[in-house]
C-alpha cells in the first residue's frame, strides 16, 4: 500500500487557539513528521491548550533551533514537544538551549521502525534531560505537558480528572463486551 502523502505543514505552521496564547511549543525536524506531530496539536486542543508549531531541524537549521528555544520562555511557552525521526537529536538540542522543559518523541523510520530515533532522544547526557515518550506517541507528550501545566492550574486539573475518567469508562466499557462474547 503506498504511503500517503503528507499534507503541506503551511496549513498550520503556527496555530494559536482564540482563548490562550501559545504556551506549548510543537517543533519538527521535517514537515514529514506533521502527521504524527499534529496529534500532540489535537490533543493540545481538546484541552484547550494554546499551541504553536516549527519545523527546525538539529542538523540543517540548528541555529533557529537554538533561536527558537532560547526566546521561547520569553514569549509565554512552557513546555517543548520536539518530534524527530533517524538520528533525532532535535529533543536533545532544544533541550541543552533551554531551561523549558523538554519532551521528546522519537518518529519511526524507515530502516530501524524508529529504535534509531528513541535512542537518540531517550540517551542524554547528565544534566540535559529530555523527557521520553514511545515511538510515534505524540499523544502521550501532549497529555504529560498538560501534566506539568495541571499543577498550577485547576482548570487543566479537572480537565485531567475527566480525561483519566473517560479513560477508564472505555476500559469498562471494553471488559463488558468481552464478557458478553461466548465462551468456546
Amino acid at each position: 500500500m503506498p504511503k500517503q502523502k503528507t499534507p503541506p505543514l503551511a496549513h498550520s505552521p503556527t496555530h494559536r487557539l482564540t482563548t490562550s496564547k501559545p504556551v506549548v511549543g510543537i517543533l519538527m525536524g521535517s514537515d514529514s513528521d506533521w502527521p504524527v506531530m499534529e496529534q500532540a496539536a489535537k490533543t493540545l486542543e481538546s484541552f484547550g491548550v494554546g499551541w504553536e508549531a516549527h519545523v527546525h531541524s538539529a542538523h540543517r537549521s540548528p541555529e533557529l533551533v537554538r533561536r527558537y528555544v532560547s526566546m521561547a520562555a520569553a514569549r509565554g511557552v512552557c513546555i517543548i514537544i520536539a518530534g524527530a525521526g533517524g538520528a533525532a537529536h532535535l529533543a536533545g538540542v532544544a533541550a541543552a538551549h533551554t531551561i523549558l522543559p523538554v519532551i521528546g518523541v522519537p518518529i519511526e523510520s524507515k530502516s530501524l521502525k524508529g529504535l534509531d530515533s528513541l535512542l537518540s532522544t531517550v540517551q542524554m547526557p547528565k544534566g540535559v534531560p529530555v523527557a521520553t515518550v514511545a515511538i510515534d506517541s505524540a499523544a502521550n507528550a501532549a497529555v504529560l505537558a498538560v501534566q506539568c501545566l495541571a499543577l498550577h492550574d485547576a482548570r487543566l486539573q479537572r480537565a485531567l480528572a475527566a480525561y483519566k475518567e473517560r479513560l477508564a469508562v472505555g476500559v469498562q466499557e471494553a471488559d463488558r463486551k468481552l464478557g458478553a462474547a461466548p465462551r468456546r
